[in-house]
């Protein structure tokens, strides 16, 4: 294999339906991933209790997901590179439980937009992981993606996003929370490339989910929700933003390139804007719907090349 691998050739396997159907998929998992912070206000359990429940609630769907992957095409010696394996199931897990963790204090200690803006840098940790450790080319489109998205956030969310003496300790988690999912998704981008996308979901969620139920224990007043409309809530955020969102993710995450992927993050700000705007009748400024056209523009620039073949030495 080359030193580094050009972005736009980047991809896992060979998609039959070409870039199309992974592209698709990464948007709606980011639209499905950007309604957690709405599902987190809702919950009527606490911030770790609630990361616990959307862990917990998601394990029997994607354990339905990673035995239909294995009917459908078995693998031999499974158990064998399960145990190879470990190590990483272990840190995906970690990580993922640190970036709900971190993201759930975020979202209660600070407004939505600050953590929504502070959660949406993750892509330039990713950009920099991806060319270090991937050996992803930052090639000019990129370069200009990652600019156009960094700066469409900043106008879209920027614009609600206010400093507050009171809110500091929230925004600090909010830049931790980016890490944490930074390199969270660089895990999978990896994992990927020898894992099904059940396997990398299901297996690093039974981790986090017993990490994150410790945290809860410890941290919580109370486990348990309180009504049955904090229930759904819970459930929504399980099957909506864990089983949809990042299982959509980590579906595409097999065919594109990571850095590419990550821009797509962008565009829950986007898809919060758009939501706030049809469901809760948020009015959209002039520098909110700039702030989207550049987003869009940095995701479209930074596009993969349609040829999906990586260059052998």
């Amino acid at each position: 294999m080359d030193e580094k691998t050009t972005v736009e050739a980047t991809v896992a396997r060979d998609e039959p339906h070409g870039l199309a159907l992974p592209i698709v998929a990464l948007a709606l998992g980011a639209v499905a991933m950007g309604a957690s912070p709405v599902f987190v206000r809702l919950a009527d359990v606490g911030p770790f209790a609630s990361a616990f429940w959307r862990m917990a609630l998601a394990l029997p769907f994607l354990w339905i997901w990673l035995r239909w992957e294995q009917k459908r095409a078995p693998q031999p010696n499974n158990l064998t590179s399960l145990k190879r394996e470990a190590g990483t199931i272990a840190l995906l897990g970690f990580l993922f439980a640190g970036d709900l963790f971190f993201w759930h204090l975020s979202i209660l200690n600070t407004t939505i937009a600050n953590a929504t803006l502070l959660a949406t840098m993750t892509p330039i940790i990713v950009t920099l992981g991806a060319w270090l450790i991937l050996k992803e080319l930052i090639t000019p489109r990129i370069f200009t993606g990652v600019l156009l998205g960094a700066a469409g956030s900043l106008l879209l969310v920027g614009a609600s996003a206010r400093f507050n003496p009171d809110n500091v300790l929230g925004d600090v988690y909010g830049l931790i929370t980016a890490f944490f999912f930074g390199s969270y998704f660089l895990g999978v981008a990896s994992a990927r490339r020898r894992m099904s996308a059940a396997t990398v979901m299901f297996y690093p969620a039974v981790v986090a989910t017993g990490l994150l139920l410790l945290a809860a224990l410890l941290l919580d007043d109370h486990l348990l929700p309180r009504s049955w409309e904090g229930l759904a809530t819970l459930v929504a955020l399980a099957v909506v933003s864990q089983v949809g969102g990042q299982g959509l993710m980590a579906y595409a995450l097999g065919y594109l390139p990571a850095i590419f992927s990550s821009l797509v993050i962008f565009f829950e700000a986007v898809a919060a804007a758009i939501m706030a705007w049809i469901i809760l009748a948020e009015h959209v400024t002039l520098w909110q719907f700039a702030g989207g056209t550049l987003i869009l523009a940095g995701i479209y620039a930074a596009r993969p090349a349609r040829t999906a073949s990586r260059r052998e030495s």
